[in-house]
């Protein structure tokens, strides 16, 4: 039996996950086992990677402790360690910080060192898709010489964005973990529509892209990663292609 890759499964796109989990790992001839995971028997279970989907974050969070799996996600990405990819909701679950967050807070598991904006666009009827150009696929087998100039379809849904990195304000600590000594990749950003632009002016924000511009979409820090966007939603199986290639090499 090949390892298993989990799919957190409150809610959000967890069967569309495993389907494009399951083209990708046929695409790279891996033998891999896909599972959904509501409870801390089948999240030690994934040890490989798990995805925390998509749908509402302060539900997640609740669904997560109801079940007793918010303690076991934060060491599951915090003390193990484990491969994790967040996507909308899932990218605010795994951040340190969320801002506009409902009255009652927000319980997060936290890995990336950054602050995330709930709803960054607005509401449902808001959601739009938009072409990226992802240099990080450029090197993956998922992008052959017929695909390695198209763009990713990016489906983005009460989306939240990074407006703040974190790791900038800590000082080096000579006994910090790999993860705490592990930079923040700014993988993407999304040109335009930059609600941020007057903090970053003001010296509020981290360095977003070469030019300083743009909403920050997608990133990495050690273990984990981030998508602001649904690729699981579209056709396009390249990002799921290059996760598994990072989790399974």
């Amino acid at each position: 039996m090949g390892p298993t890759i989990g799919v957190l499964a409150f809610q959000g796109g967890v069967i569309e996950h495993m389907t494009a989990l399951t083209k990708a790992a046929a695409s790279l001839q891996k033998d891999i086992t896909i599972i959904e995971v509501r409870s801390s028997a089948e999240l030690e279970s994934c040890d490989a990677g798990l995805i925390i989907p998509g749908g509402e974050s302060t539900h997640l969070s609740r669904a997560a402790r109801e079940c007793g799996l918010l303690e076991p996600l934060r060491d599951y990405v915090k003390v193990k360690r484990r491969q994790v990819w967040g996507t909308c909701a899932g990218l605010i679950m795994l951040s340190e910080e969320a801002s506009a967050v409902k009255k009652d807070g927000q319980e997060l598991i936290g890995g990336l060192d950054v602050r995330v904006h709930r709803n960054h666009f607005g509401r449902q009827n808001e959601s739009f898709m938009t072409n990226l150009d992802l240099d990080f696929l450029r090197n993956s087998t998922a992008t052959n010489e017929s695909s390695s100039s198209l763009p990713f379809p990016a489906m983005f849904i009460r989306a939240p964005v990074v407006d703040k990195l974190l790791t900038a304000a800590k000082t080096h600590d000579a006994e910090a973990t790999p993860q705490e000594d592990a930079p923040v990749e700014v993988l993407a950003v999304l040109p335009g529509r930059h609600a941020s632009n007057k903090a970053a002016a003001a010296g509020e924000l981290g360095p977003v892209s070469p030019e300083g511009a743009g909403d920050i979409i997608a990133l990495r820090q050690g273990n984990v990663f981030g998508t602001s966007f649904h690729p699981e939603l579209t056709d396009d199986i390249r990002i799921h292609v290059w996760w598994l290639e990072q989790i399974l090499s």
